[in-house]
């Protein structure tokens, strides 16, 4: 019988860089290009916030760019997806249990760049991170189920399906259904 495998703690210290982007954490400078995408009411349809605010962004920003230490659950990074010197998305990857080696998964992208592969290359490099340099076994995701652009992307990751809840969650004023997807280490390498 083999040892439980261990977490060993990450801190993130340097970008990832894709061959289009650059996956680092959000400051000050990020605020006007975070409130373009996070303030607009289409964006936040499937998220669980409201549009902000740009005061809001500002905090927000604050928070996540303090946020650079894996250790724990519900620790988290929110990373900035920069293209050409401008933030055109974030990538959200949250420990769920640090026992069992699983975390959770997300993504919002501002509309003018959907349908050009960032969110899958921004994706796709956090799990390569995640199931490489972090050791994990499972990543999921949960979503809305009508969000079809991000059940696409999970399918493109080569996540399954694993889960439909029906009307689970009380969501902007209705019920809601929540879709779990999820990929696990070896099928992510045998990709």
């Amino acid at each position: 019988m083999s040892a439980a495998p261990v977490f060993e703690p990450y801190e993130f210290a340097a970008p990832l860089v894709t061959e289009r982007l650059t996956l680092r954490l959000m400051d000050t400078r990020d605020i006007d290009d975070v409130f373009a995408y996070q303030g607009r009411e289409d964006v936040c349809r499937y998220l669980l916030h409201e549009p902000r605010t740009r005061e809001q962004i500002a905090d927000k920003i604050g928070e996540w760019g303090a946020a650079t230490r894996l250790e724990k659950d519900t620790d988290y990074l929110q990373l900035a997806m920069e293209s050409d010197g401008r933030v055109i998305g974030h990538i959200y990857f949250k420990l769920v249990n640090v026992e069992s080696l699983q975390a959770e998964i997300g993504w919002t992208l501002h509309p003018d760049h959907f349908g050009k592969g960032f969110a899958t290359e921004a994706a796709s490099a956090v799990l390569e991170l995640a199931f490489g340099s972090l050791g994990l076994h499972r990543v999921r995701a949960e979503l809305d189920p009508r969000n079809t652009a991000s059940v696409e992307l999970c399918l493109r990751l080569g996540m399954r399906g694993e889960a439909h809840f029906t009307q689970d969650l009380w969501f902007k004023g209705e019920w809601a259904d929540t879709g779990v997807y999820g990929i696990l280490a070896e099928e992510w390498r045998a990709r």
